[in-house]
């Protein structure tokens, strides 16, 4: 693994000066061939869907590693959203003269080469990988075990296509064994950034294992708050929406906390509807206490993150202490407040510390390709560098340049030339 990392950090400034053009072709190409080949594809998930119904694997697990003709779409239409945003690379964000002839500019440029670790999504393949290419990043993708075959169709079908475009034959590199996680934490000498996506326990282990900065999230403890003043019509299609649309998602919310003034008939409705649309309810001892359909919460208590169309709730005095409870027993991922009251939705807007924070809208929309990014290599729950869906931004850094005509710093310590700071 050391040797392809050495050759990848060698051949980055290549990928980093290649055309938007040339980028942009090899995102076009890569769209065709996944629709041409898209059946060889789906008889590789068909053999990755047959070997977890073997295992045994969750409906979670399941879930994220079906791979058919809706998905394709999917990352079809976030690959065209991405060729439709701008070059990330050499936009200039900073331009001031030092003096008449002293010019500083700081301008966008790739981070380099990327290790990212992802779960068992195949569609991840190639959003990762179509994320790289159009920020001009070499990577190397790692994706879950459950999903070998489907992930060995893609890499072949995107890298041959990004080859025939012009890129760099390592501008993209699949890991295809658990051994070589180790051996890409220990490059630390040809590895700018580790990306890793899966349990908290897993993430955990990256960072320990590594001295190569890592970014990214591990649990996705999502919640929503329904305030006093929650409009009872949009109540139960946001909760549902959160919880259902997609349960083994990241961004699904796994806590519902209820205000005690909410109306005690309005409480009972919604009660009623999730428990009828399907959802498992849990809660402490005063919510069992109200519903016989509410069961005790897990070991975990609030800080669960189910996958599964099950919902922990809990009843509080008011916004604050809906605030104090997502910033103690939360991920720092997505959290919304269902609200009319513009008071108490600003308090909750302002001191909620997470990635996201939404007002009346359901937490499913924490996505790179609903946020217009295209796709996202994961969701960063950090506060560095980049926060939240990590599209084409989140994959850029910048780098100073500085034109001059001889200058040289003794001439300004001494006082023979002045500094003359001037925005341009």
């Amino acid at each position: 693994m050391q040797n392809i990392t050495h050759q990848m950090k060698a051949i980055a400034p290549q990928m980093a000066a290649s055309s938007h053009q040339t980028r942009q072709n090899a995102l076009t190409a890569i769209r065709s061939a996944l629709n041409d080949n898209k059946d060889s594809i789906f008889s590789a998930n068909t053999k990755d869907l047959s070997r977890a119904n073997e295992k045994g694997l969750s409906d979670a697990v399941k879930k994220r590693l079906l791979f058919n003709e809706a998905k394709l779409n999917d990352v079809c239409a976030g690959i065209d959203q991405l060729i439709a945003l701008p070059d990330p690379l050499g936009k200039t964000d900073l331009c001031r003269g030092l003096d008449s002839d002293l010019t500083l500019k700081r301008i966008s440029v790739p981070i380099g080469v990327l290790g990212v670790i992802f779960e068992a999504r195949p569609d991840a393949m190639i959003q990762i990988a179509s994320l790289c290419i159009k920020s001009g990043n070499c990577a190397i993708l790692k994706g879950g075990s459950e999903t070998m075959e489907t992930n060995a169709a893609i890499f072949s079908v995107i890298h041959e296509a990004a080859l025939n475009a012009g890129l760099p034959e390592l501008c993209l590199f699949q890991a295809d064994s658990h051994g070589q996680i180790d051996e890409l934490l220990a490059c630390d000498a040809s590895v700018d950034l580790i990306i890793p996506r899966g349990s908290n326990s897993f993430v955990k282990y990256i960072m320990e294992h590594t001295s190569i900065p890592v970014m990214g999230h591990s649990d996705g403890i999502c919640h929503t708050y329904i305030d006093a003043s929650a409009d009872p019509k949009k109540v139960i299609p946001l909760v549902k929406d959160a919880k259902l649309q997609y349960t083994a998602a990241c961004n699904a919310t796994e806590t519902l906390l209820i205000d005690r003034g909410y109306p005690k008939a309005l409480l009972d409705e919604l009660i009623s509807s999730l428990s009828e649309a399907g959802i498992t309810l849990r809660g402490d001892e005063e919510m069992t206490g109200l519903y016989d359909n509410i069961l005790p919460l897990t070991d975990k208590g609030y800080t669960c993150e189910y996958l599964e169309p099950v919902l922990s709730l809990k009843l509080v005095d008011g916004v604050n202490e809906a605030v104090d409870h997502i910033n103690r027993h939360g991920s720092h991922h997505t959290d919304c407040i269902i609200s009319e009251d513009e008071g108490v939705t600003d308090y909750f807007m302002r001191y909620v510390d997470s990635a996201g924070v939404y007002h009346n809208a359901s937490t499913r929309f924490a996505d790179g390709f609903r946020y217009g990014f295209g796709a996202e290599v994961g969701i960063s729950t950090g506060k560095l560098h980049a926060r939240g869906p990590v599209g084409l931004e989140g994959l850029t850094t910048y780098k100073y340049l500085l034109y001059g005509n001889g200058n040289i710093v003794g001439d300004y310590s001494t006082g023979k030339r002045q500094f003359n700071f001037k925005e341009l």
